[in-house]
């Protein structure tokens, strides 16, 4: 019951906020629910996906809860069955798709050579794609992984950076360092960079490989030219795996087009490539960080409309050639 209603009783919070016209009552191992009876029996079959979920061993977050509440009003199935299916377990915690975007996600990295994980921040694009990677290792399904990345700051210009090489580019792969301590021993995670089974580069020193027998995982392609997202799709080799994470609308370049947002359009028709769209409805961090999403998307629509109106409305400038 602890696991089922979360600390402070936070998950029964969230399940009212899910139905407010239903009285959820607690006493002891009991959960009583009042009210509508559309809303009730809506609210009883959420209960009962999550007992099930806490029965399959999952610990329990408000993103599982409206995620659930999200698969039942859209007859997707069952909640426990989509997202109990762990990827990883590590240190008592389990890996897992948290809302039916991120399933479909994950399902498709599995069936397919290259995937793209396309989506706003907060919606485990890079963090899923890391797990898949581990896991195809520990299932010696590939014979390394290969991490990388685009060395471009966000919005600002940090100059020279002392050191050698690899403490310069080390703070650019920092979150891949972290996702990877999170998911296999720290211990081991030195070894395995030393031996060259995980390699954490630069996108830059992808040019002139081919990738043979590895998941290669590419995080804020966004920030890729399209000659460098051509060359790096170009490394693909041999039983290898490519998954390439992004958001489109947090592009850092100074100038010129996004790879990601081109090869969107280049490659959406070939066979054994899957594009996968993530959306607000799929971020698992605060739950303001999807209210945050939704509203810089309204606030970009409403500025495109504007200029849109803006251009058409603008009269046409005289053509000096013809003296007009």
């Amino acid at each position: 019951m602890v696991r089922l209603l979360g600390p402070q009783d936070r998950l029964l919070k969230t399940i009212e906020r899910q139905y407010p016209d239903v009285q959820v009552l607690v006493r002891g191992n009991e959960i009583t629910l009042n009210g509508e009876a559309a809303q009730v029996e809506a609210a009883r079959r959420l209960v009962e996906e999550l007992i099930q979920m806490v029965r399959n061993g999952a610990d329990l977050g408000s993103a599982d809860v409206t995620s659930s509440a999200r698969i039942l009003d859209a007859n997707a199935g069952s909640p426990a069955e989509l997202l109990s299916q762990a990827i990883l377990t590590s240190r008592g915690k389990s890996i897992r798709p948290k809302t039916l975007g991120q399933k479909e996600y994950v399902d498709a990295v599995d069936t397919n050579t290259i995937v793209f994980g396309i989506g706003p921040a907060g919606t485990g694009k890079t963090y899923l794609a890391m797990a898949k990677a581990v896991q195809a290792l520990q299932r010696k399904e590939v014979e390394r992984i290969i991490l990388t990345r685009p060395a471009v700051e966000a919005g600002e210009r940090l100059g020279f950076l002392p050191g050698t090489l690899t403490d310069k580019i080390d703070p650019y792969l920092r979150p891949l360092y972290d996702a990877l301590n999170e998911m296999m021993d720290p211990e081991i995670v030195p070894k395995l960079l030393a031996s060259g089974t995980v390699e954490v580069a630069p996108l830059a020193y992808m040019r002139g490989r081919t990738l043979n027998n590895a998941f290669i995982v590419l995080d804020e392609a966004q920030n890729t030219t399209p000659e460098q997202m051509k060359m790096f799709l170009t490394r693909l080799g041999h039983g290898s795996k490519m998954v390439i994470t992004g958001d489109i609308t947090q592009v850092d370049l100074p100038v010129g087009a996004s790879g990601l947002q081109l090869v969107t359009r280049v490659l959406e028709e070939i066979e054994d490539i899957h594009f996968s769209r993530l959306t607000s409805a799929d971020v698992v961090r605060h739950t303001l960080v999807g209210q945050i999403v939704d509203a810089y998307t309204k606030y970009d629509a409403e500025r495109q409309a504007a200029k849109f109106e803006e251009d058409k409305n603008r009269p046409a400038r005289p053509d000096k050639r013809w003296g007009r």
